[in-house]
């Protein structure tokens, strides 16, 4: 059984602006004021585990324990298939100490060189509350890998990827519609059903 959200705040365990601006329009309709771990000075605990899945719910039970309030964090990235799933939980890392994702776009297509271009995105969704108490949901889309990278309206790798049955890349897309498919998307509805929704 999962647990209702019941709480007029949430935190949104992150530091990329990008990420908290897409959160926050997901949770528009459910009248949340949402509060990011940035706004609150919250540190950035180490990223320790070795899945999205046991990331997102380090950073969530981080949040939450030093916010006192319900906290949400996704950890996302982008798997490869002819790079063995890389660069997966990686993918900030790839982009260097500035967070300079023309940089590990580059990585990555220097990396794949003529290789099978097959590619996804992963999205693993946490609820944390201070009371240790979890819900953790997992999404994907699925697509192929373009170069040179194309579009400004996305983040991260957004301009290289193209979602199965698509033609333009995420960097293109109105990012209504790259919301209402992308991995974080899949993840999110999976949250609201099972956490926000009335039953």
């Amino acid at each position: 059984m999962h647990r209702r959200f019941d709480s007029d705040k949430i935190i949104v365990a992150s530091h990329n602006a990008g990420k908290v601006r897409e959160i926050r329009d997901l949770l528009k309709p459910f009248a949340v004021e949402t509060l990011s771990a940035g706004d609150l000075n919250l540190p950035e605990p180490d990223e320790t585990e070795t899945t999205f899945r046991g990331n997102a719910i380090l950073k969530a039970e981080a949040a939450a324990k030093a916010g006192g309030l319900p906290a949400l964090s996704d950890d996302s990235g982008l798997c490869v298939d002819a790079l063995n799933g890389d660069p997966g939980i990686y993918s900030a890392r790839w982009a260097g100490p500035k967070k300079d994702f023309s940089i590990a776009m580059a990585k990555v297509h220097e990396a794949l060189g003529d290789a099978e271009r097959a590619a996804h995105f992963t999205c693993a969704l946490c609820l944390a509350w201070p009371d240790d108490h979890v819900e953790v949901f997992e999404g994907y889309v699925h697509g192929a890998l373009v170069w040179p990278p194309r579009g400004d309206k996305g983040f991260g790798y957004d301009p290289i990827f193209v979602p199965n049955e698509f033609d333009i890349t995420f960097g293109e897309m109105d990012p209504d519609a790259k919301h209402a498919m992308s991995h974080r998307a899949d993840a999110f509805s999976q949250m609201i059903h099972a956490c926000f929704e009335p039953k």
